[in-house]
C-alpha cells in the first residue's frame, strides 16, 4: 500500500487537501489524516495530487528510429514530466497502419511498464495519402485516435472517406494541419522576423486553410475531429465557432506555442525550429486565452526528438520538432498561470478524455485506478540534462516554474524526485 499524504488533491468539482491511499492498483481512501496502517508514505505537502498526465501527441521513434528515442527511454521521460499515458504517433518506420504494428507498440509499452504506451494509427498507408489504411485491423488492435501526423491528408475525397468510416466507430480524425503548396520551402513563421533574416517562412494560412475544410468535413460525416498543434489566432476562431455550432471538434496546444514567440528564432538557434512554427505574439496570446476559456481543449507536447548530430547544422537543414516531455507542466504553469484544477483538465482529464482512455485521467476516489501525478507548483528548476534519449529542447538552460515530483502509474511509484 502507498499513502499520498497532506497534497492539495484535485477532483472534478475542486480542491481539497487530503491523503489518498493505494492498494494494489486502485485508490482505496480519500480523505484527511488517513490511518497509514504500516503503507509506504509519500509525502505530498505543497503538492497538487491528480491524475497522471495524458500526452495525445507523442513521438516516441520506435520502431525505426531508435536512436533518437525509443519506448524506454520517452516512458522515462514521461514519468519523470508527470505522464501516465502516452499517446504514441505513427510517423515511424514502418508507418502504424495495420493491427500488428499497433499491437507491438502496446506490447512494448506493457514490457516497459512505466506509463500507459496507445498506439494512434495512420490514416492513409504509409502515411503517403493515397489510399486509407487498415483502419479496420487498427481498431481492432485497440486504435482510437488516427492521423497521418507530420503530414495532412490533402486529399479532402480520401478524408471524407475516412472519417465516414470512423464515424460509425466512434474514432477520432487528428489532423496536422499544413496546406503542402502554401507551406513549401519554409522553416520559420512568415512575418517580421522572416524578413529580417532572409528565411523563407510558413503563412499562418497554411495551418487555418486545412482547419477550415476539415471542420466543414466534420460538419458533413458527424465524425470527432481533433485539431493538432494549434498555433495562430485564426485557428482558435475556427475551432470557437466550430464548437459554438456545436461540431465534434476538439483542439490541442504545445506548450512551446504556449511560451514562445517568431522572436526566439531570431538568433537561428535549431532548438527553435518546430512545425508548425513559433508565431507572431498575437497568436501567443490567442492560444492561451483559448486554452484558459477551453476553446483549446488540452496540451499536448508534440515531443519530437532529434539526435545532437541532426541540430548541429544550419537553421535552414535542421529537423523539425522539440522534445517536451520532461519539461510540459512547468512550462505551461508558466506561461498561463493555471490554477490546479485547471492544470489537471488540460494535462489529463480532456486529453483523456478524448482519446477514450477509460483508465487514464480519473481523478482520485475510491475504486479510480491508482495512476497519479504529484506536482509542487512553487519549486522552480533549471533543466539542463534529460532522461529523454535526446536532448533538443528549447526550455534548456531557462528557469521555468512547478516541477513533478512523483508519478505512479498502476499503483506502483514509477517516478519521484529522490531518486534522481
Amino acid at each position: 500500500m502507498i499513502l499520498v499524504q497532506g497534497g492539495l488533491v484535485v477532483g472534478p468539482n475542486g480542491t481539497t487537501v487530503a491523503d489518498v491511499l493505494i492498494d494494489g492498483p486502485l485508490v482505496m481512501a480519500v480523505g484527511p489524516e488517513l490511518d497509514p496502517a504500516g503503507a509506504e508514505v509519500i509525502d505530498a505537502g505543497g503538492c497538487w495530487v491528480g491524475p497522471g498526465f495524458v500526452d495525445l501527441h507523442a513521438h516516441l521513434r520506435e520502431p525505426g528510429a531508435e536512436w533518437k528515442e525509443d519506448i524506454a527511454t520517452a516512458s522515462a521521460a514521461g514519468v519523470a514530466g508527470g505522464y501516465t499515458a502516452l499517446v504514441a504517433m505513427p510517423n515511424t518506420e514502418p508507418a502504424t497502419d495495420a493491427g500488428h504494428l499497433a499491437r507491438y507498440l502496446s506490447h512494448r509499452g506493457e514490457e516497459v511498464g512505466l506509463l500507459q504506451v496507445i498506439p494512434a494509427g495512420a490514416l492513409t498507408a504509409g502515411r503517403r495519402g493515397e489510399q486509407l489504411a487498415h483502419l479496420d485491423e487498427l481498431w481492432a488492435a485497440g486504435v482510437r485516435v488516427f492521423t497521418d501526423d507530420g503530414r495532412s491528408v490533402a486529399r479532402a475525397g480520401l478524408l471524407r472517406q475516412a472519417m465516414e468510416y470512423l464515424v460509425e466507430l466512434g474514432g477520432v480524425v487528428a489532423q496536422h494541419a499544413e496546406d503542402l503548396d502554401l507551406a513549401q520551402g519554409g522553416h520559420m513563421h512568415e512575418g517580421a522576423v522572416s524578413s529580417l533574416l532572409g528565411v523563407s517562412g510558413l503563412p499562418a494560412l497554411a495551418e487555418e486553410i486545412v482547419v477550415a475544410r476539415d471542420i466543414a468535413l466534420a460538419r458533413l460525416t458527424g465524425c470527432r475531429y481533433h485539431v493538432q498543434h494549434v498555433s495562430t489566432a485564426g485557428t482558435v476562431e475556427l475551432v470557437a465557432a466550430a464548437k459554438a455550432e456545436g461540431l465534434p471538434v476538439t483542439a490541442e496546444v504545445t506548450p512551446h506555442h504556449l511560451y514562445f514567440d517568431h522572436q526566439q528564432v531570431l538568433g537561428l538557434d535549431p532548438a527553435f525550429k518546430m512545425y508548425p512554427p513559433l508565431r507572431g505574439p498575437e497568436d501567443v496570446a490567442a492560444v492561451r486565452d483559448g486554452l484558459r476559456n477551453g476553446v483549446i481543449d488540452c496540451v499536448a507536447t508534440d515531443h519530437a526528438p532529434h539526435a545532437a548530430h541532426e541540430c548541429e547544422v544550419p537553421f535552414e537543414e535542421a529537423p523539425r520538432g522539440v522534445i517536451g516531455l520532461e519539461t510540459a507542466a512547468s512550462a505551461v504553469l508558466d506561461a498561463t498561470t493555471l490554477d490546479a484544477a485547471s492544470l489537471f483538465r488540460v494535462m489529463s482529464a480532456a486529453p483523456a478524455q478524448i482519446g477514450r482512455l477509460a483508465d487514464q485521467g480519473q481523478y482520485p476516489k475510491p475504486g479510480s485506478p491508482a495512476n497519479l501525478c504529484l506536482f509542487d507548483p512553487q519549486d522552480r528548476w533549471t533543466p539542463t540534462v534529460y532522461r529523454s534519449k535526446s536532448a533538443n529542447s528549447p526550455f534548456t538552460g531557462r528557469s521555468l516554474g512547478g516541477r513533478v515530483k512523483g508519478t505512479i502509474f498502476r499503483g506502483a511509484v514509477s517516478y519521484h524526485e529522490v531518486m534522481v
